[in-house]
């Protein structure tokens, strides 16, 4: 036996300890085979080694036997002469291929014996067509090519006993062949490949790569809709929507499922609870993760990023404060109005004036000081309040320097204030004030020191219709009560 004959046998031992697959095709399918391969010829025979050529069709009577009509054809040569003669060899009969296990098996060994008719054609040897009945055994193994339950691949080798010319003796030729079977007709034991065969499959169109049960039922451990075997996250939280590989999907990427997620337009970068809703810690409108200003106080104005804003700059927000358009420089309340404006109403309101120390004017002359720009800012923001309100606004001296020179002095320093309250605050109307100068004339405490000098240097702002001043004082306070406004007794009927 050749190298190749006895490595075919060592297959076929393999094939017959190998585990059982799941079970294919079954009943009574036809099956049609075709191969090549190589012929071995005895050597009595005087013939050349060369290929083969076979072919079969066969019908399968029961699972361990199946019926076969097969031929074999092998072009060679003869061995006898220094040149070459044609000296083919054909082979047809009728096989019985006793399967080793049930025919509808993944891999089965089989075993051959048969009978027929063998023509051997030698070119110049009489008689040239020899015609004799001979019989034949071989063995081999059929594989199921990958998930195909009808083709498969069939390796086998055959030994044809013939009587050659002038022999008494039987020949042995030996064929090895490898080829293609397909089956036709006959039912398919495991149509879904599921390894439950389909009398027992209560299942039978368990998508191929699903896990079942002994039904056949393929199985989905997390409920979400793709089954176990398919599904690339098998442990998905229930309830959540996932995509065709069974993988959670979340739309607005905020990390809860879609399904679950009770708030899916969640904007990027928000932080959410176990629901997937947003939270605003700080009840501003801008949501926690892209606020950057998270303890902002409850009624702030915000911008995008949700940080106050704070128009006039005073440390109170927008929203909050509640004298929104408070100057530069004045110290505010936790409403955001300025505390020195509150007090110098309030001055205006006990004792009809306001009097200021602090506002400084250059050596000698009529030039305001920045530093007593926000004590101006304060009282022009009350007077344009106060619209109703005829003003003296009037400027004292110490006694230092000629009297005329004083008077001269704080008349110029009176009309400076007047002139900047009017520039910078349009509702103060420049008509209903008058700006003079005292002097040293109307002294608060005797010039005996620096310190009383200095409270006798001051600007006084003084309201002539005081009957106008207490009128309006009681209107505010029947309207802050929520009264009717009353009629407007300064004007004549």
């Amino acid at each position: 036996m050749s190298g190749s004959q006895r490595a075919l046998l060592v297959i076929v031992f393999a094939a017959l300890c190998a585990a059982p697959a799941a079970a294919q095709i079954v009943g009574h399918p036809f099956e049609f085979s075709g191969g090549a391969g190589y012929f071995h010829y005895d050597a009595r025979a005087r013939m050349t080694d060369g290929p083969a050529y076979t072919g079969a069709l066969g019908w399968r009577a029961m699972p361990g036997l199946s019926l076969e009509g097969q031929a074999t054809f092998g072009p060679t040569t003869s061995d006898s002469v220094s040149y070459e003669l044609k000296h083919n060899f054909t082979y047809a009969g009728l096989d019985a291929r006793w399967n080793l296990r049930p025919a509808g098996g993944h891999v089965v060994p089989f075993l051959l014996t048969g009978v027929g008719y063998g023509l051997s054609h030698a070119a110049g040897t009489p008689p040239q067509k020899l015609e004799r009945g001979a019989g034949n055994l071989g063995l081999g193994v059929i594989w199921t090519l990958g998930a195909s339950q009808r083709t498969h691949l069939r390796l086998q080798v055959r030994d044809y006993f013939f009587r050659e010319r002038e022999s008494t003796e039987f020949s042995n030729h030996f064929t090895a062949t490898l080829g293609i079977s397909y089956l036709w007709r006959g039912k398919e034991r495991d149509q879904d490949l599921d390894g439950v065969r389909d009398w027992l499959d209560k299942c039978p169109g368990t998508p191929i790569g699903a896990r079942v049960d002994k039904t056949g039922c393929p199985l989905d451990g997390d409920g979400d809709g793709v089954f176990d075997g398919l599904d690339k996250c098998p442990d998905t939280p229930k309830g959540c929507k996932v995509d065709k590989a069974g993988c959670q999907t979340d739309a607005d990427g905020d990390g809860v499922c879609d399904g679950l997620d009770q708030c899916a337009d969640t904007p990027k970068g928000a932080t959410v609870d176990a629901k997937g809703c947003p939270s605003d810690a700080d009840a501003d409108g801008v949501l926690d993760g892209i606020d950057q200003c998270a303890d902002t106080p409850k009624g702030c104005t915000v911008d995008a990023k949700g940080c106050p804003s704070d128009a006039d700059g005073d440390g109170v927000c927008d929203g909050v404060d509640q004298c929104p358009d408070t100057p530069a420089g004045l110290k505010v309340d936790e409403k955001g109005c300025p505390i020195e404006v509150i007090e110098r109403e309030t001055e205006l309101m006990d004792t009809g004036k306001i009097r200021l120390r602090n506002v400084n004017f250059e050596t000698g002359k009529a030039e305001l000081k920045p530093e007593s720009f926000p004590t101006l800012d304060a009282v022009g923001t009350v007077l344009s309040q106060w619209p109703q309100l005829r003003i003296e606004i009037a400027g004292h001296t110490d006694d230092v320097g000629g009297a005329a020179v004083n008077r001269r002095l704080s008349q110029a320093r009176a009309a400076a204030v007047l002139a900047y309250l009017s520039a910078k605050y349009p509702a103060i109307d420049g008509s209903r004030f008058t700006a003079r100068g005292y002097g040293k004339d109307q002294p608060l405490v005797p010039n005996t020191s620096d310190e009383t000098r200095a409270m006798n240097r001051r600007v006084e702002f003084t309201v002539l219709n005081k009957e106008v001043l207490k009128k309006e004082i009681e209107r505010r306070r029947l309207l802050k009560e929520g009264e009717a406004t009353p009629a407007d007794s300064t004007v004549s009927p």
